[in-house]
This record gives structure tokens, sequence and C-alpha cells, in this order.
């Protein structure tokens, strides 16, 4: 008999240390105090001073100490590389994990996620956006009474309640810790011998002991000895204040070792620096390699450059899902961006930025039609914050709206496959505002805004929302024909098909989808939204008696899916086979197949096929003659449609198999049994209704299931 697991592991998303947390115990114990008697706790002070290290360790402390109190989890939300104030909730609602693809304000989504939930939101690099974040939290913390934040910042949130921890730099011997740390580990023959440890004391005391500085410093310890670094450290404060001393000194050291590591830069070193600042966060090499080079920094220079620039401690590095990455600290970054601008060149930069993620983008949807496609969905996770940034340059750059309409239309496989609809749509409204909308004005880029317009309408339409979807989709179909787009004019009619067809318009849907595939064939049109018409014609078939039909043509979609390396399309095949083998008195085959559904929809956060698929395995088991299982599959499905903005509880034919497990299993368990274990279903995680779902062969009478988490949480929605 085989056994589920029952390993209990705090959620969360907190990331791995990259180098050690040296000292600072004191500090620690005093802000797990204050998270102990108050609900947000800010560490506040001065850029370089650690505020964002202290506030990670705290939270890894209290994730491992406090699981009951955080029992919901311990989640970072990094704000630093945010400028769009729309952005904030959307960045909320992402670093917790949720997925929501209804037409409702992500702030709405947050607060009803959060509302019976016990967890720790940290919130870093918030005070470009102070006002904004404090609006957010203020709103979520009087709504959520199991929510406690930990914000980090230059400046207080202003809140009522908000408990202050101001931070200083460590005390002379953790400084001089961190300093011998660092430096050993940029130089693994440095070591603290009573030789240098004046020297290093001194140098400790001349930075303030601010950690930024330190590290900064430390990094020229490879090369030279303390009495060096402290000697041309002492001239370089010299020039820098000016022998002004009403600065205050804390700020002049930090600007001091930022300045002076600037300097000891090469040209070269210092131009890079300055052009990585165009960045939104994390970069990689491909990317530094395309925006920052030109004839005086030659591309094949780069990878040497960063390598100095990371042993210099400017810059980081980061193993992620999708590869290395590399990033700035925002206070090294912002020191970069002043230097690029005194340059002249910073337009020009962020125009380059723009291009090479709008290339980006192209080549990940003609990957998305691949075996990489997993791969691209992580890479766009990724490079979120940059995606973003290119956005906004092309919707504010005078004359160039009708890049961010190709951008955000361009990204319609991450905003419907990779449960994004809710920000896809605020792109894609954002981009056809600013856009021509008249008859003959932009013809050159009408392309563009007719693919925003049928990739909108394919949101919206996912969303729940026909109004929305109808009108520009009918704009896109007319302006298309008018125009002779025939690719654009496909699209249009195969998303009205797709309305149709959840709109329980079965003949209406066949029509309109099998008139979209063949002006696909005619335009010489294959990719995942050609194969998914041909999907949601089986089903329109299938629901209309059809079953030999709808199973040749999601047969030959699956060969296609397996031929390609394709998966998110070939998940909505499997589900319309395994209608048919649970039709034809095959649970077993159904069951085969709606595993690697549930498996491939919920790695491409698809909540619309995760629930489908759940819904018909629910089905599958209680035929299969384990009632009980069936009714907690039932019951973990149902809050998953508080997600789904295509909600198709009123269908005829998508509901069926949902109305006919409740029968089934109500008559074997009765209505007080059935109502309980559909409960026990409705307060599993997602995590752990996948794992049950993808259980061994799948449940049996006779055997044990996978354990159900404890009482007292709905089900986790989000993915």
């Amino acid at each position: 008999m085989r056994q589920r697991p029952n390993r209990r592991v705090t959620p969360g998303n907190l990331p791995s240390e990259l180098s050690s947390f040296v000292g600072r115990g004191a500090e620690l114990a005093a802000v797990a105090r204050l998270l102990e008697s108050s609900r947000l706790v800010t560490v506040t002070g001065m850029g370089g001073v650690g505020k964002s290290r202290l506030a990670l360790a705290a939270a890894r402390a209290a994730a491992g100490e406090q699981q009951e109190r955080y029992c919901d989890g311990v989640w970072l939300a990094e704000l630093a590389a945010l400028r769009d104030p729309a952005l904030l909730e959307f960045t909320l609602a992402e670093a917790l994990g949720l997925t929501d693809h209804t037409v409702r304000p992500p702030r709405a989504v947050l607060a009803e996620h959060l509302a019976g939930r016990r967890l720790l939101l940290v919130l870093d690099g918030y005070e470009q956006l102070v006002d904004e974040a404090a609006a957010l939290l203020g709103g979520l913390l009087r709504r959520s009474p199991g929510l406690r934040v930990l914000a980090a910042g230059r400046r207080p949130l202003g809140l009522d309640g908000e408990a202050l921890f101001p931070l200083a730099p460590p005390a002379p011997a953790e400084a001089l810790a961190l300093l011998a740390e660092r430096a050993a580990a940029a130089d693994p023959g440095f070591a603290v011998t009573a030789a240098v440890r004046s020297a290093l004391t001194e140098l400790c005391a001349r930075l303030d002991g601010i950690p930024l500085a330190l590290e900064l410093a430390a990094a020229r310890l490879r090369v030279l000895s303390p009495e060096q670094v402290l000697a041309r450290l002492e001239d370089r404060f010299a020039l820098l204040t000016g022998g002004a001393r009403g600065a205050l000194p804390r700020h002049r050291a930090l600007r001091t070792a930022i300045g002076w590591s600037h300097e000891l830069c090469t040209p070269a070193e210092r131009l890079l620096w300055a052009r990585l600042s165009v960045f939104a966060g994390r970069f990689d090499l491909d990317a530094a390699e395309y925006v920052c080079s030109g004839p005086d920094l030659p591309a094949d220079s780069v990878l040497d450059l960063v390598g100095e620039l990371l042993a210099q401690s400017v810059l980081a590095r980061e193993e992620t899902p999708a590869g290395v990455r590399y990033r700035m600290l925002e206070t090294v970054r912002l020191y970069g961006a002043g230097w690029l601008e005194s340059l002249g060149d910073a337009g020009r930069l962020r125009r380059r930025h723009r291009d090479w993620y709008v290339g980006l983008a192209t080549w990940c949807e003609l990957d998305w039609f691949g075996p990489r496609q997993q791969e691209v969905a992580a890479l766009m996770e990724a490079e979120l914050p940059n995606l973003r940034l290119a956005l906004e340059c092309c919707l504010e750059e005078p004359g160039e709206q009708h890049l961010g309409q190709y951008l955000a239309g361009t990204l319609w496989f991450y905003w419907a496959g990779c449960g994004r609809l809710t920000e896809g749509r605020h792109w894609l409204a954002r981009s056809l505002e600013s856009g021509p909308g008249q008859a003959g004005e932009g013809e050159e880029y009408e392309g563009s805004r007719l693919k925003a317009l049928w990739v909108l309408g394919y949101v919206a339409a996912l969303q729940g929302d026909a109004v929305a979807s109808m009108g520009a989709l009918h704009e896109c179909r007319d302006r298309a024909q008018l125009t002779g787009n025939r690719v654009a004019a496909a699209y249009a009619v195969h998303r009205l098909g797709c309305l149709a067809l959840v709109s329980d318009e079965m003949a209406r849907a066949g029509e309109l989808l099998g008139e979209a595939l063949e002006r696909y064939r005619e335009a010489g049109e294959l990719n995942s939204n050609v194969l998914m018409c041909q999907v949601e014609l089986a089903m329109a078939r299938a629901f209309q008696g059809d079953l030999a039909g709808a199973v040749a043509l999601c047969e030959e979609v699956r060969d296609v899916c397996l031929e390609r390396g394709e998966r998110w399309t070939k998940a909505y095949a499997l589900y319309v086979l395994a209608y048919a083998a649970l039709d034809e008195g095959d649970p077993a085959r159904a069951r085969r197949l709606l595993t690697e559904c549930v498996t491939v929809n919920h790695t491409f956060r698809d909540l619309v096929g995760l629930v489908l698929a759940v819904e018909l395995l629910a089905l599958v088991t209680v035929t299969e003659g384990a009632a009980a299982e069936a009714a907690v599959l039932q019951g973990a499905a149902e809050p998953m449609w508080d997600g789904v903005g295509l909600r198709l509880f009123g269908s005829g034919y998508f509901n069926a198999p949902r109305l006919l497990c409740q029968e089934r299993a109500g008559e074997v368990l009765g209505p007080e049994r059935y109502a309980a274990y559909a409960d026990e279903g409705r307060q599993l995680t997602l995590e752990a209704l996948v794992l049950r779902a993808q259980w061994a062969a799948g449940p049996r009478p006779g055997t044990e299931r996978p354990a159900a988490p404890r009482r007292g949480r709905r089900a986790d929605t989000s993915l």
C-alpha cells in the first residue's frame, strides 16, 4: 500500500541566503519582540544599512519558530523595481502566489485571500510608492486580523499602530566581523591578524560600520592591504566632503564608499555599471550584452566586466528557476542611474532595454509552441519586472504606442496560459487607449492594434466578461475584414466561437470554430491557439453527442502536441479524451489522462483547465467506487471557482460531471457524510489537492488516502 508523505511545510516564498548573515542578534530579537505585540513593524534606516537583510533574517526566524502564528506562510514582496503605483496590487498578488481570472480588482482579491489567513508579509523597498503602499496595507490590515506585516524602507509608512525599528549600523565588533567575512569570501587567504587588526578597525570606523560600505571595501582587500585601502579612502573622503562637516556622517560614509568604488573601476566597468542601472531588478547576461554594448563597450567584453563588478560587490549573482541572474542593490543602482543621466544616455539605454524585451517576448511566443514551454513560463516569471518596464517605455514614448500594443498582444501566452489575466488586461487596455482608433489612422501598425484587440477579447472571455469580449472581438473582426488581415480575422472568429461554447450555444460554437479553423488553414497559421480551437470544436461536438468526431479531433491535436513538445493545449485535449473514455466505460484510462491534465494545468497556473479536470476526476472516482474520495475532490473544486472568471456553474454541458458526481456520491454516502467529506476537500490547499489527484494510480476502496491539512482554513485557490 503506497501512502503519500504527510510532512508539513510552512508555505512561503522567502529566497535562500546568498551569503552568511553576520551578527545582529540583538536587532533580530528586538524585531521579533515587536512582531509579538504589533501587526505592522517597519525597519527604517539609510540606504546600505542592512534593512532588507535584517527583515529577511527575522522573517526566516519567524517561519521556523512560529508555524501556528504564520501557518499560512511567510511571503516576501520586493517593490524596489516598481515605479507605477497601478502595479502595486499586482505585485503583492504575485508575491502571494495568487492566480485570479476574474474581473474583480486585485485589491479585492487580496483582501478576500488574506481575510481568513494567518501569515507574515514582508514588504521591501516601498519608499518610492510610500503613500500608495500605506493605503493598500492599511486596508488589508483592517480586514485581515491574521495578517502581520514586516516592512523595510527608508521612511515609515505612517499608519496607526505602526511599530518603528530604526536600524543603526552594527556595533564595531560586528562591523569588523562582517568586513572580515566578506573579505575572506573574496580572498580565501585573507585573515584578521594582529598586524592588520588596527587598520581594519579604523576602516570600519571611517565607514561608520555601514554594511554596504563595508562590503564594497572588502572587495578591495583582494588587491590592496588594509592600510592602503584606509589611506585611499581617507583621501577620497576628504575630496568628496570638501571639508564640509554639516552633512550626516553616515550619508558621507556611504557616499564615500560607493563613489570611491566607482572611481576605482576602470572606465569600461563604470560605463557598464551605469548602463546596467536601466534594468528593473534582475537580468541575465544575454540581456546585458545586448542592452549595454556598443562601439565603446564591445559585447564580447561584457562577461569579463560583469565578473569584475561581481568581484567588487557592485553586482550579486543569483540562481533562479530561469537560470543565472544578476542584480544590483538599489542604492548602488541609483548611483549608476545618476551617472547615466549625467552622461545624457539614459533615454537611448531605456529604448535598447525596451527593444530587447520586445524581441524576447517575440521569441518566447514562438517557443511557446514547442518543448520549451515550461522554460518559457519560468523565463516570463523571472523577467516580469523588466517586461513591465518595457511596456511602460512603449506607452510613454511619443509615437511608439504601437509597440506597446504589439508587446501586450504578443504576451497572450503569458496572460492566458500562465494565470496573468488581470494584469494582461491592464496592459492591453492601456495600450489600446493610446493607439489610433479610427479607420485610416496608423495603418502601418494596424496589425499590432488588431492583435491587442483579439487578445483583449480572449482575456475578457476567460474572465467571464462577455460584453467586453464581444466588443473587442467584433471590432477586431470588422477592422480585419476592412484591411484584409486574414490572420486577425481568424483569431476574432475563433474567440467568438469560444464565447458561444461557454454560453451553451453549441450549434453556433461549432459553426464559428469550424470557420476559424478553415481561416487558420488558409492563412497557414499553426500554433497553440489553432490547436486550442480544434479542441474547443471537439468539445462542442462531444456535448452534442458526436464523441467519435470529438475523439478524432483531439487525437490529432494530441499527436501534433507530442510531435512539437507542446503541453498546455495538450492538457485540454486530454480532458476531452478522458470525457470520452469515461463515457465508453474505461474509468482507468480516464484517470490516467486526467492525472496528466491536472499536472500540466497546475504547472502553468491554468485554473480553468485545472478545475474542469478535478471535477471530471471526481466523477471518475465515484464511478470506481470511492464515493468519499470523490466528495473530497468535488469539495476541493468548489472554492477554485472563486478565482475563475469564467464561471460555468450555469452551463448544462460543462456542469454535467459536477452534478452527476454529487448525485452518485450523495446516494452512497447520504447528505451528511457527503457534506462532511466535501468540507474536508474545501480545506485542502491547492498543492495538497494536486498531490491527491496525482496519488499513485488513484484512490481505491480499502487504501489509505492522503491526509488532509488541518481544519480552519478555506482552500487556497492560488497557484
